[in-house]
């Protein structure tokens, strides 16, 4: 039998989407607002979910609070009111689109969590847009 189990967190980041190898008229058309020179900031929703069997000496899948302090450990203190761009290693070569937080947040989180547990991460960038990865 297995368990998810889930924590909400969010973070306050900048960011810019841009290639530096396409000129402004091909960044503009792919990127549009997204492309300003100056950032653009969202407010970032996360839900981290493990799923996994029930340990029948404590009754957890994983101790929320363990989880907690990997969410603002990983990601809070990481990304947390920083120009993703400028301020986040991760993305010095990379650029910060939903799809490539997720999967750099899931990486992130994947190396403390045990493999013999199942990890998904949704981010939500706007209420409306967000994007799932679960390490496939």
């Amino acid at each position: 039998m297995n368990v998810t189990v889930s924590r909400r967190a969010h973070f306050n980041a900048a960011h810019r989407l841009y290639r530096p190898d396409w000129d402004d008229a091909k960044n503009n058309e792919i990127f549009g607002k997204c492309n300003n020179p100056n950032y653009h900031g969202h407010n970032y929703e996360l839900i981290v979910s493990v799923t996994g069997p029930i340990n029948p000496e404590t009754g957890f899948v994983m101790d929320v609070k363990v989880l907690k302090d990997l969410i603002r450990s990983e990601v809070e203190d990481a990304f947390d009111h920083k120009n993703l761009n400028l301020d986040v290693p991760e993305f010095k070569n990379l650029n910060p689109t939903a799809e490539n937080i997720v999967v750099v947040i899931w990486n992130k989180l994947r190396t403390h969590i045990s493999t013999s547990l199942d990890l998904e991460v949704v981010l939500y960038e706007t209420p409306r847009n967000f994007v799932k990865y679960t390490g496939e």
